[in-house]
Formats: C-alpha cells, sequence, structure tokens
C-alpha cells in the first residue's frame, strides 16, 4: 500500500488515540503500514465505498464502512471511515484519515488497558 504514496507523503490519523498522529514519508508509512499488519487481531473489509471530487481537482474525499471481524473474540461490526487525499502525480501526497479507532479498541476488549496507559501519561 506504501507504493500508492509519494516520498515525501504526510499521513495524519486524527482519531488516533495513542501512537503516532502524524506520519511523514513512504519509508516510515511502510514501517508502520507493516507494524499495524502484523499485529492486528481484525480482518478488515471495505463496503458502501463512496469516493467524492471537489473543487479542487487535487482533493477527493473516500467514504466507506468496513465490516470488522475481530478473530480473536469472533465479534463482528461495522466501522465508519473517512479520509480526506490530495492526490499529485498519481500519488497521494496528504491524507487525513477519519478511522473510528475507538470502535476497534472496544470490540477488542482493550480499552482498560487504553485507559491505563493514557492515565500513566
Amino acid at each position: 500500500m506504501a507504493r500508492l504514496y509519494a516520498e515525501d507523503a504526510v499521513v495524519e490519523t486524527v482519531f488516533e488515540p495513542v501512537g503516532p498522529r502524524r506520519t511523514q514519508g513512504r519509508a516510515a508509512l511502510a514501517e508502520r503500514f507493516a507494524q499495524v499488519a502484523a499485529g492486528s487481531p481484525v480482518e478488515l473489509t471495505p463496503v458502501n465505498v463512496v469516493v467524492r471530487g471537489t473543487d479542487d481537482p487535487e482533493v477527493v474525499v473516500a467514504e466507506w464502512d468496513y465490516q470488522v471481524h475481530h478473530r480473536p473474540t469472533g465479534r463482528t461490526f461495522e466501522s465508519a471511515d473517512i479520509q480526506v487525499l490530495r492526490v499529485r502525480d498519481g500519488l497521494i501526497v496528504h491524507s487525513r484519515d477519519f478511522h473510528d479507532h475507538l470502535a476497534l479498541i472496544t470490540a477488542s476488549g482493550a480499552l482498560p488497558q487504553l485507559v491505563a496507559a493514557l492515565d500513566g501519561k
């Protein structure tokens, strides 16, 4: 997935409760994507995908829902997602990602650990 991003791309994960909310550079994004994929207990299937154009030809808004299957608990649920992307020369140069991280954390049963981690800061 990292190859879709420019070398100096910036990704902001606005609702990320822990971890970096800003990642810069294709190499850092590739590393982040690999970490998330390796440690992910969920299977995500995008549905209801809508891509909207804007007055700015470089900017698009992508909306979708994930059908989420949490493998350890067997729980399934839906999670809403939106990305505002700036694309230049066929590569994403900037993205503001609005994923429902809290829904994923809650479904995994990890909310108490998240609260404890945040209290410890």
